[in-house]
């Protein structure tokens, strides 16, 4: 048994019966099926095997509970997430696969196969960005913060007082670049808000937000815009010379045609309606 899915444009592979059972009610990869046929960039594998074991362990964090490990063995990349009651899942890549070893439990994989669909296409020029993505006038802005910073609340307020603006993705979208031009993806990885839409929009500019209790908008110049950018990217992949390449890559990309803003906003509608006529004039 297979299902191909198709995110930011490269095409997944998923095999096996328990796998795809596993992944079965997770409404989030819904969307991203595809059976339109083509040979697919990677392919998901469960393992009988218990996997290698990582000789160098690059990072460590907790994620809404669960435990990650990332690092490198001796063939490729190793990833483990476990569960506040010990459940372990192990990923590994081996060229082109990824491999899977231990509780298919549906959190566990759901973050598990975020890592490893992210490990498969950075080659690629795509990486998933921390970011709460808005669209209108079919072009995609990017709302950067940490947790709690109010990137939810500032795309909900775009969605209430911008007629024809709508929610791309509320996490963990993917940026690639396609002919020389950033683009933004929907992905299965939205956080806490159902939101899993397989298209993707031209990225027309990031906006780092801060909260204030007025609302001021500058655009940044680039060192500064750099910053702001850098900590939304996949943190575990900046411990790897190869993983950090790319997010240098497309950084460089990315700033070369597309504005950055720093916005300090109060969670109300003037604060959108100023993003708004920054970036559209509108």
């Amino acid at each position: 048994m297979e299902q191909d899915y198709l995110i930011a444009g490269h095409r997944i592979r998923i095999q096996g019966k328990d796998l795809l059972e596993a992944l079965a009610p997770l409404p989030a990869f819904i969307p991203f099926r595809t059976s339109d046929g083509g040979t697919p960039v990677g392919e998901f594998i469960v393992s009988s095997e218990d996997g290698p074991t990582m000789t160098n362990r690059l990072y460590c964090v907790e994620v809404y509970g669960t435990f990650w490990r990332f690092g490198r063995y001796a063939d490729g990349y190793a990833f483990e997430i476990e569960s506040p009651a010990g459940e372990l899942l192990r990923l590994w890549t081996i060229d082109n696969r990824i491999y899977l070893s231990g509780v298919l439990q549906e959190r566990l994989l759901h973050f598990a196969c975020w890592m490893g669909f992210g490990l498969l296409v950075a080659e690629r020029q795509t990486m998933s960005v921390h970011t709460s993505a808005i669209v209108y006038r079919d072009n995609a802005v990017l709302f950067l913060g940490e947790s709690g910073t109010g990137k939810s609340t500032h795309t909900r307020l775009w969605r209430e007082n911008i007629e024809g603006a709508f929610l791309l993705n509320d996490d963990s979208p993917f940026v690639r670049i396609v002919n020389g031009k950033p683009y933004v993806y929907g992905s299965p990885w939205s956080g806490k808000t159902p939101c899993y839409r397989n298209e993707c929009y031209p990225i027309a500019a990031c906006v780092r937000l801060s909260q204030a209790p007025y609302n001021k908008i500058e655009r940044l110049p680039i060192l500064q815009a750099y910053a702001a950018l850098h900590p939304s990217c996949p943190p575990a992949f900046a411990y790897d010379e190869s993983l950090y390449d790319v997010i240098s890559q497309i950084l460089d990309n990315m700033l070369s045609q597309v504005p950055v803003f720093h916005l300090n906003c109060l969670p109300n509608a003037e604060a959108a309606r100023l993003s708004c006529k920054t970036i559209f004039g509108v």
